[in-house]
């Protein structure tokens, strides 16, 4: 895998240089409210090969502040896919690991008189905010005694009040230029039941507030994360400089990864299982990790993606070839080469005898000369895929045609006869006669062949399904869709097409659920792991743009 610079990076080295930093600590902090997609992919990339880089450490810590949306679902799928990724955590937290201490830091705010319980309603508080031009208004309750404000948010943590009744607020400025910044709310009201904590819990910190005091409790040297937290990074310097932490984390931004014809919102993604739209978070046309591991793709490809893709701070939108291109360019290098017809049309070899069977050595894999070879059977009954033959070809056509040969691949040049028709009309085989002094080069009389297809013997055979998909979405830029419309606008319904009853090579019979092959002049394709009668498409043979 190609690894580019990136400014994170260049960050990293200058703060060892300088001293800043003796030993650099990451952390990927994902929310375990859904499954984690292709732009997850990029954090995890940023933060684990930062650590491993520089000789550091690397932190898996879910955030499971928010118990309304979380589950523990999520929680094991998180892991897994970490693991596949190969991005192994050299500790694993959760954000309520931490909420004894985020409630010690904010009694010790209260005391400090840098923070308040508000009364204020949501809808209350975002009135009073202001706007980017006129300063927000102070809250009526902003300026209670010490005293007052403890007494309440020992209240608020007994469970005395409704949820949404009143919050706790730092005391910042209300006419800071930053929003986020106006008496942001550090504590809220829940009455819900926590996956990990149960009932103990009925106040939960905020993400801005918890966020950097998991940071500064793990030692984390650089907190990398998307670039819709730019804003927010003087409050995560205000709560990590006013709860006074001597070894103090700093936070930098990158851009998210945008990708063409797909939908990273996990809201969305949901919805779309929920609803029954696809098969599950796992199903192969989904961008979460799981479906595109169950569809073929390699951890290496997915960060060769990610990598080739860039690290900056500048918006910008990546097109899913270049995901398509990287698994390609591996599995050309690495997956064993196997025969499948997807229509299959009946070949009988009339000058073959009946009941003989021999075997040719096809390579496993021509750029790998270490792969070796396997048997493949050759027998009078065959199939052929429908596209190699036309009773009407087009010009230049060189497969099966009248009065044509072609080179069954890595065995004779058969030469078409006749066609044997059903009652309807319908081609029910195609009757051919064989050069059986072909069969280990060129015929003896020297003509030239120009065109060599893929063939099934009939009688040595396996057959399965096969799955062809689609873009899942239509437009491009799932950011940019017109006022009015939604994503179901732009949702290809016909996104996967299902091959049924393919032909194919007996070896492919034992396949393991997962394993990848490229499908001789057909494309890359990998057994199902749910369903292990079918074949999911990869990727096609060629890239679609040059990379």
């Amino acid at each position: 895998m190609e690894e580019n610079s990136n400014f994170l990076f260049d960050i990293i080295e200058s703060d060892l240089a300088e001293g800043r930093t003796e030993r650099v600590h990451t952390r990927f902090p994902p929310e375990p409210n859904g499954y984690l997609h292709i732009g997850s992919a990029k954090a995890i990339y940023i933060n684990y090969t930062a650590a491993k880089k520089y000789g550091g450490l690397f932190n898996l810590r879910y955030d499971d502040t928010n118990p309304s949306k979380e589950d523990d679902e999520y929680v094991v799928s998180i892991r897994e896919d970490l693991e596949w990724l190969g991005a192994h955590p050299d500790a694993v937290f959760y954000g309520s690991d931490y909420f004894d201490k985020c409630y010690e830091f904010a009694v010790g705010l209260i005391k400090a008189g840098k923070a308040y319980v508000c009364d204020l309603s949501a809808d209350e508080m975002r009135r009073t905010r202001g706007t980017l031009t006129e300063p927000g208004v102070e809250s009526p309750y902003r300026n209670r005694s010490v005293e007052e404000n403890l007494a309440l948010f020992e209240r608020m943590k007994a469970g005395e009040f409704p949820d949404g009744h009143c919050t706790l607020r730092a005391k910042i400025d209300m006419a800071s230029p930053n929003m986020n910044l106006r008496d942001p709310a550090i504590y809220r009201i829940l009455h819900t039941a926590h996956h990990r904590q149960g009932d103990k819990w009925c106040i939960y910190p905020l993400y801005d507030f918890a966020h950097p005091i998991q940071d500064a409790l793990e030692g984390i040297t650089h907190s990398m994360c998307s670039i819709e937290f730019e804003n927010h990074r003087p409050l995560y310097d205000w709560v990590v400089d006013n709860i006074g932490f001597e070894q103090k984390p700093h936070q930098y931004e990158f851009a998210r990864l945008n990708v063409t014809n797909t939908v990273m919102s996990k809201r969305y993604l949901r919805q779309l299982v929920e609803t029954g739209v696809v098969d599950g978070w796992d199903d192969p046309r989904m961008p979460t990790l799981c479906g595109l591991r169950r569809r073929g793709y390699t951890p290496s490809a997915i960060f060769d993606f990610v990598s080739r893709a860039g690290v900056a701070k500048n918006f910008s939108i990546v097109d899913i070839a270049l995901l398509e291109h990287c698994i390609r360019d591996e599995l050309n290098r690495t997956a064993p080469r196997r025969i499948a017809v997807l229509a299959p049309i009946r070949v009988e070899i009339e000058n073959y005898p009946e009941g003989k069977t021999e075997y040719f050595e096809l390579p496993n894999n021509p750029n790998d000369p270490d792969a070796g070879t396997r048997p493949v059977a050759f027998t009078r009954n065959l199939y052929i895929d429908a596209e190699d033959f036309a009773l009407d070809p087009p010009p230049k056509y060189f497969r099966l045609k009248p009065d044509g040969e072609v080179r069954l691949m890595g065995a004779y040049i058969v030469k078409y006869k006749d066609v044997v028709r059903s009652q309807d009309g319908r081609i029910e085989k195609i009757i051919c006669t064989a050069d059986l002094e072909s069969g280990n080069g060129a015929p003896s009389d020297g003509r030239k062949v120009k065109g060599t297809i893929h063939w099934v013997s009939a009688d040595d055979c396996f057959r399965a399904d096969v799955r062809i998909f689609d873009r899942l979405f239509t437009i491009e830029n799932t950011g940019a869709i017109p006022e009015g419309e939604t994503f179901d606008d732009y949702l290809n319904r016909d996104s996967v097409t299902v091959l049924p009853c393919c032909v194919m090579e007996k070896a492919l019979e034992s396949a393991a659920p997962g394993e990848r092959f490229q499908f001789v002049r057909t494309g890359y394709f990998c057994r199902d792991t749910k369903d292990t009668g079918v074949f999911n498409r990869i990727v096609e043979l060629k890239d679609s743009k040059p990379f």
